[in-house]
C-alpha cells in the first residue's frame, strides 16, 4: 500500500513557494537564501513582494520601507541620524571632517556627510558651520582688526628698539628664524596659483595660517626694529631718505593682511626679494655690534654678500652647487650685489652712527665750547666759523670722520676734524673751523656742515644760513 501524501504545511527546506504567475516568491525567504538566478540577497534588501528584509540584515534604527516600524533590537543600538540635505557651510565642514581623519578615511556621501555619522558628530559640524558663517560675514573686519593689532605691535617694537643698540644682536635670531620659515613655507605650499591645490584639507589650512602668521610677526619685528635706527642716521634732504621710506613702507604693508597674504606669500620671488632687502638692512645694522670697530663700508659690503648668498640658495638647490656653472652663477650674483652696494653707499645710511647734536658759531670759549650757537647770522659777523658735532658711535671707532662745509650745495672746505672737549659717553665730539681765506666773495646763502666717513657715506648734516 502506497504511503499517504504528507499533509500540506509551511515549507521546511530551502525551496521557495512560487507565486501564481511563476515570477517571484510569494512569501518570506529565510536568512541567506539564494533566489533563483540572483545570488545572495544584500544586507537591508527587501525581497520582492514581501515587504521584509532577510533576517539580520537591516541596520539598527532604520525604518523599513512601507511599514513604519523598526526591526527588533533597534532600541538597543546606538542612535544614527541620516540627513538628506545640508547647507553649503555644513557640507564643506562635513567634507573637511572626512578628509581630516586619515585613520577612518570615511567616504563622503552625496549629501556631504560621511557615511554613518553620529548625532554627536553632526552637532559638532553644525557648531563649526556657525563659526564658518560668522567668519564669512565678518572676516574682513577681523582682518582689519588684526592689522590694527599688528600696527600696535610694531609701535611697541619701535619703542623697544629706541632703548639702545645693545638689543640689535637679537636680530640675528629673527633673521635665522625668518629664513627657515620662509624656505619651509614655499617648499610645502609652492608658489603662485598652485598653492590652492595644496591647501585643501583642514590640516594644510592650519599649517598655512600658522606659518604665514609666524612670517608676519617675524617680518614686522625686523622692519619696525630697523626703522628707528635708520631714521636717526638718515639725512632727509639727501638720497638716504629713500632707504628709510622703503623700510617704513614695507613695515606698514607687513601689517596689512590682504597685501601680505594675497601677494607677498603667494609668490616666491617677491617674498624672497623683500626678505633679501630686510636681511641686508639687518646685517648692515647688526654686524658692527658683532664686530666692533669695523669700517661701515666693510659691514655694508659683507651684508650685501651674505644677503645675496642666502637669496641665491632660496631659489637654487644646494646640490646644484656641485656643478661649476652654478658656482659661477653664485659668484657672479654675489659680486654684482657687492658692487651694487658699493655704488649705492651714498644713499644707504651708515648705521648705527648718527649725529646727536650739532651747532655752528663765530667764536670759541677757552674750553672749546661755542660762545653762541646760531642757525642764522649776518655776514658782517663772520670772520671765521666753527662747527661742533657730537657723533654717537655704538659700533666703535672704526671710521675716520670729516667735516665738509658747503654753500648752496657746493663744497667750500673739506678736511679731517679733531676731537674737542669731553663729549657724553659713547660719542665723539668733532670740531672744525672754516678759515677766512677759504670764504668765498659772496658768503650769503644756505650753508651746511656734512659729517661724512672716509668712504663718503653721509652720517648727518648741520644747516645754518648767512644773510646780508
Amino acid at each position: 500500500m502506497a504511503a499517504a501524501d504528507p499533509p500540506p504545511g509551511p515549507p521546511t527546506g530551502p525551496t521557495l513557494a512560487t507565486a501564481p504567475d511563476g515570477n517571484a516568491p510569494a512569501g518570506p525567504a529565510p536568512a541567506g537564501t539564494t533566489l533563483p538566478g540572483t545570488g545572495p540577497a544584500p544586507a537591508g534588501t527587501t525581497l520582492p513582494g514581501t515587504g521584509t528584509s532577510p533576517a539580520g540584515t537591516t541596520p539598527a534604527g532604520t525604518t523599513l520601507p512601507g511599514t513604519g516600524i523598526a526591526p527588533a533590537g533597534a532600541d538597543d543600538a546606538p542612535p544614527r541620524t541620516l540627513v538628506a540635505s545640508l547647507s553649503p557651510d555644513l557640507r564643506e565642514a562635513a567634507a573637511d571632517l572626512a578628509r581630516a581623519d586619515p585613520e577612518t578615511s570615511a567616504p563622503v556621501t552625496a549629501s556631504g556627510l560621511p557615511e554613518g555619522i553620529s548625532e554627536q558628530d553632526l552637532a559638532a559640524l553644525r557648531r563649526f558651520a556657525k563659526v564658518r558663517a560668522f567668519m564669512a560675514r565678518h572676516g574682513s573686519k577681523l582682518w582689519w582688526l588684526h592689522s590694527a593689532y599688528a600696527m600696535t605691535f610694531g609701535a611697541f617694537v619701535v619703542m623697544y628698539a629706541s632703548k639702545g643698540y645693545d638689543n640689535a644682536r637679537w636680530m640675528v635670531v629673527l633673521l635665522g628664524l625668518g629664513w627657515l620659515v620662509l624656505v619651509m613655507f614655499f617648499r610645502l605650499f609652492g608658489t603662485g596659483r598652485g598653492q590652492k591645490d595644496k591647501i585643501k584639507d583642514t590640516k594644510s589650512k592650519v599649517r598655512f595660517y600658522v606659518m604665514t602668521l609666524a612670517l608676519k610677526n617675524l617680518f614686522q619685528s625686523m622692519l619696525f626694529f630697523l626703522v628707528p635706527f635708520y631714521y636717526k642716521t638718515a639725512t632727509f634732504d639727501s638720497g638716504s631718505r629713500f632707504f628709510v621710506y622703503a623700510l617704513a613702507l614695507l613695515a606698514v604693508l607687513s601689517t596689512v593682511d590682504v597685501v601680505f597674504d594675497q601677494f607677498l606669500m603667494r609668490w616666491k620671488v617677491p617674498a624672497s626679494a623683500v626678505y633679501f632687502f630686510i636681511l641686508f638692512a639687518c646685517l648692515n645694522l647688526v654686524l658692527p655690534a658683532l664686530l666692533p670697530d669695523t669700517r661701515t663700508l666693510i659691514t655694508l659690503l659683507a651684508a650685501a654678500a651674505i644677503a645675496a648668498l642666502v637669496f641665491f640658495t632660496m631659489h637654487v638647490p644646494i646640490r646644484n652647487l656641485l656643478r661649476p656653472a652654478w658656482v659661477l652663477a653664485l659668484l657672479s650674483f654675489v659680486a654684482a650685489s657687492v658692487f651694487g652696494a658699493y655704488f649705492a653707499r651714498h644713499v644707504i645710511p651708515p648705521v648705527p652712527m648718527y649725529i646727536a647734536t650739532g651747532a655752528v658759531g663765530p667764536s670759541l670759549l677757552p674750553d672749546g665750547r661755542l660762545t653762541m650757537q646760531v642757525s642764522k647770522l649776518h655776514e658782517s659777523l663772520i670772520q671765521e666759523m666753527h662747527a661742533l658735532t657730537d657723533v654717537v658711535i655704538p659700533g666703535g671707532r672704526g671710521n675716520n670722520l670729516y667735516h665738509v662745509w658747503r654753500r648752496e650745495g657746493v663744497a667750500v672746505q673739506q678736511g679731517p676734524v679733531e676731537p674737542s672737549g669731553e663729549p657724553p659717553p659713547g660719542t665723539v665730539r668733532l670740531k672744525s673751523t672754516l678759515r677766512s681765506f677759504n670764504l668765498p666773495s659772496d658768503i650769503s646763502g644756505q650753508w651746511t656742515i656734512d659729517v661724512v666717513t672716509e668712504d663718503d657715506q653721509l652720517v648727518g648734516r648741520v644747516p645754518f644760513e648767512v644773510i646780508r
